[in-house]
């Protein structure tokens, strides 16, 4: 295929194994393509060829090379120059889905290098590369791997992600995750390392002591617009963490790029931003307000204290609620989320971003469902709380999804995440998708 032909290549859409999960549990997966009796008939044989994919013992994930032109850089403007005011309150179109790389093992995070090296982390405690751009794929050499805890059952390893903003002069890169403490307590750090030559070297600790466990262990790292490192942390299925001053579990936080605390946070010497949180794996800033927005994962027990995932506008010292309240109780001691998932649905929202490049989509909120398996898209009023628009996109056509991120030609970058032991991998999980939405 020509750099200066047709972008991309054949959509995927419709062509793999999902997982059709309610709120609480995985139920049996469904074969598409092929008549009910049939899928019926071929569930078992292929059930087992494929989960024996995702199997501990597996070996080293392989590569998968890809040479589609995606850009790095934002097409040259053809219309006004002013950016969209509001994205389309209407259905969006997924004009294409497109594989990127695949043979990857539960990725959780990517950023993207200005040299169009793009960086995903696995949970087992790989840092990968997959250069973009012609000739670029999955290199098969890690650029890093960490002591990261993990486990076939649970949410822990390595997690988070995020490359200095001045990464060109730096060459830093901030990862967040888990690890055994002496005496086998399971604790969470930040830590920074430096590329030199295509590998990470010199891991310094930024932060420590972040309170673990085998699930709620958060683990969304970016930067914000303000230039600070803001950390997602979960409660480390203690709830009582999340509502404790002393504990830096079921936070927001927020550090200075040294791992110090900002002068302006809400309370003096500490990184705490917000606090009443279960369990945070997306945040994302308006591109035009720069209010930042929060996607928390709710309770999994049995009805009616199910669900009530959330979508949060994050204020500085705000107080969530957990484990008090539960979705949008109107508890004046708490602030209310802006959309939850209710009492019956679980979407397990992950990663999440806005819609920053002028076009339809413009100034969307987008965040991935793992539970949901969906990409799901929301539509704020110009006040930034009102929902005008939501919709469900990609609905069980590729599994479970970690991770969304916007490149500069408005594209989206979205991880799979079918091998982390809750998915039912296809033979080239895990993936990493360009999908193109207009």
């Amino acid at each position: 295929m020509s750099s200066a032909g047709v972008l991309f290549a054949r959509p995927l859409v419709g062509s793999r194994w999902t997982a059709d999960q309610g709120p609480l549990a995985q139920k049996t997966p469904t074969l598409l393509n092929l008549p009910p009796r049939a899928a019926r008939g071929a569930l078992t044989l292929i059930a087992v060829l494929l989960l024996s994919c995702a199997a501990p013992g597996a070996s080293s994930p392989s590569s998968s090379v890809t040479t589609i032109p995606i850009p790095t850089t934002a097409p040259p403007l053809t219309s006004s120059p002013t950016p969209t005011a509001s994205p389309r309150i209407g259905p969006a179109v997924v004009q294409n889905v497109q594989l990127v790389a695949s043979g990857l093992r539960a990725p959780w995070a990517v950023d993207l290098a200005p040299d169009g090296r793009l960086f995903v982390t696995e949970r087992p405690g790989r840092v990968r590369i997959v250069q973009l751009g012609p000739g670029g794929g999955l290199q098969p050499d890690s650029w890093a791997t960490v002591p990261a805890s993990t486990s076939i059952d649970g949410e822990r390893g390595l997690l988070g992600i995020a490359l200095d903003p001045d990464f060109a002069q730096t060459r830093f890169v901030y990862l967040y995750y888990t690890y055994v403490a002496p005496g086998g307590a399971i604790r969470n750090k930040v830590v920074r390392m430096r590329d030199q030559s295509n590998r990470g070297v010199e891991e310094t600790v930024i932060l420590d002591g972040i309170l673990g466990n085998n699930d709620h262990d958060g683990g969304r790292l970016k930067f914000g617009p303000d230039g600070k490192l803001y950390v997602t942390t979960g409660d480390a299925e203690n709830g009582d963490n999340a509502q404790s001053p002393s504990a830096l579990a079921g936070k927001i936080l927020r550090l200075n790029k040294d791992g110090s605390i900002p002068a302006d946070n809400p309370t003096s010497g500490s990184p705490v931003w917000s606090l009443g949180h279960r369990n945070v794996q997306g945040i994302a800033w308006n591109p035009d307000t720069g209010a930042l927005y929060e996607t928390e994962h709710g309770p999994s027990n049995l009805f009616p204290d199910c669900c009530n995932d959330e979508v949060n506008l994050i204020v500085p010292g705000g107080n969530y609620g957990w484990p008090t309240v539960r979705g949008t109780p109107g508890d004046t001691r708490f602030r209310d989320p802006l959309i939850d998932s209710g009492r019956v649905e679980t979407w397990a929202p992950s990663g999440a971003t806005f819609a920053t490049k002028p076009g339809p989509v413009r100034g969307s909120f987008l965040f991935a469902t793992l539970r949901g398996q969906h990409l799901h898209r929301v539509v704020f009023g110009p006040d930034g709380r009102t929902v005008l628009f939501q919709e469900k996109l990609l609905t069980n056509q590729y599994g479970r999804l970690r991770d969304v991120f916007e490149i500069a030609s408005g594209e989206f970058l979205v991880l799979t995440s079918n091998r982390d032991g809750r998915g039912v991998p296809a033979a080239d999980d895990d993936r990493v998708l360009l999908v193109t939405l207009r």
